[in-house]
């Protein structure tokens, strides 16, 4: 790993979740793309067009995929060719170019994460800091289950390796923050309590090696009610075992099927803009109306922020009747953490224990690591339930109970089921906060 040295500029007043923070004490929610071009001249106007959009923005590298894996041949043989990736090879380009993208468009104002996908991320953490960059994304589970066969020993190692490296930035002036992806696994069916769970433990795990800047995550699903019930939940669990940490939540825009026509595209940004004002959350990740037809452009890229952050603004704060402790979501997503925690001290440890005994278990994630033995679905209001809990540790707060049978059929029926109601919706002209469930008190 790269040793830290003076050399590594970082930006001031604190980085990136303490931007971050300060616009979230000012009422503000914080909207950010996932945009990453391989061209040079093509990612600095991306960048100056986030921070130039009427609208609280931070920016985004995203990584193409061959970095990610770390076949940097391969992107530099591209790159050679004059061939598009799909995203940033921020390894492969040299240092200087890179500063040249950054420079007079990152600044204290304007902080800018990168977004990779690996799970042995150590090469991409040394371009980091060679260019003094100090945020980041991933985890130990959640860039590796889903993405490859990568052992999970293997990736919890690595990422320990680098997440320790990359918190002694923090010397430097600024301090270094880690997002976990934990909230986001598989993209979608995976129940909310097990992604609020995998964000708290991923959160642990980066505290634990370091870090003191730490966003958590949560992706939107497809019940309005039940992902407030997920966000309060996550919200309430880093409240007690957070304590010394500078952290934040980030809302992602539902990441699965998404709808192919405008309005219904527009209908689940708007409903993830509400989700994220309306649970305190400071960042949110948004999607554009060409989500389910190709990568966005810029200007796809900017409406999209425009209309996260005017959707944000018109919705308030909600005052919950109930404690966030009070829900399922909660209960089931607690006696996970608890009993990941209880089987080792170290985060590390715990996490591969955890899915060697089934603790752990990703619905419908074929990773050899992975027990494959839980299954989810959707009830008829729409919201995400366990269909098989496997070996996890939910028989207390889980009845068995008849439920109908997954079948390859009902599963692509429901991977499709937000799509096809934000679609309808979009034809009948009912109101956007009905997308995906109304929310409940």
């Amino acid at each position: 790993m790269t040793r830290v040295t003076e050399r590594h500029r970082l930006p001031a007043q604190g980085g990136f979740g303490a931007f971050v923070r300060s616009r979230a004490a000012e009422g503000t929610l914080v909207v950010q793309p996932r945009m990453g071009f391989s061209d040079p001249a093509q990612m600095r106007a991306g960048l100056a067009a986030t921070r130039d959009a009427d609208a609280p923005t931070v920016g985004t590298l995203t990584l193409d995929s061959y970095t990610r894996v770390g076949e940097l041949a391969a992107a530099e043989n591209a790159l050679r060719q004059g061939i598009p990736l799909n995203g940033y090879p921020i390894v492969s380009h040299p240092a200087a170019t890179t500063r040249s993208v950054l420079e007079g468009v990152q600044d204290a104002s304007f902080p800018v994460q990168v977004r990779h996908g690996s799970s042995r991320p150590g090469h991409i953490v040394r371009a980091l800091i060679g260019l003094g960059l100090d945020a980041t994304e991933g985890g130990p589970v959640s860039y590796c289950l889903p993405y490859g066969r990568t052992p999970l020993a293997d990736s919890v190692t690595a990422w320990q390796e680098c997440t320790a490296v990359f918190s002694r930035l923090g010397v430097l002036g600024a301090e270094p923050h880690m997002e976990t992806f934990g909230g986001c696994m598989m993209g979608q069916l995976c129940p909310p309590s097990q992604l609020v769970a995998l964000s708290v433990l991923e959160a642990l795990f980066f505290r634990e090696y370091g870090c003191r800047s730490i966003s958590v995550s949560y992706a939107q699903q497809t019940h309005a009610g039940q992902d407030e019930e997920a966000v309060r939940a996550l919200r309430a669990l880093c409240e007690v075992l957070l304590p010394d940490v500078d952290w934040h939540v980030v809302v992602y825009a539902y990441m699965g099927a998404y709808p192919t026509t405008e309005a219904g595209a527009c209908r689940v940004l708007d409903g993830a803009a509400e989700l994220a004002v309306r649970t305190g959350s400071e960042r949110l990740i948004v999607k554009t109306v060409a989500e389910s037809r190709r990568i966005p452009t810029i200007a796809e890229n900017v409406a999209a922020l425009e209309r996260a952050s005017r959707t944000a603004e018109a919705c308030t704060p909600k005052a919950f009747a109930a404690a966030a402790t009070d829900s399922q979501t909660y209960a089931e997503a607690l006696a996970l953490v608890e009993a990941v925690r209880n089987l080792d001290a170290d985060p590390g440890r715990a996490l591969r224990r955890a899915f060697a005994r089934g603790y752990l278990d990703i619905p419908y994630c074929v990773h050899p690591d992975n027990r494959g033995r839980t299954r989810s679905l959707l009830d008829d209001d729409g919201r995400l339930c366990w269909a098989d809990i496997g070996s996890l540790p939910l028989t207390h707060l889980i009845r068995p109970g008849r439920r109908r049978e997954v079948t390859a059929a009902s599963l692509l029926e429901d991977l499709s089921h937000l799509r096809r109601k934000a679609d309808r919706d979009a034809v009948e002209g009912s109101s956007p906060t009905a997308v995906g469930g109304a929310p409940q008190d």
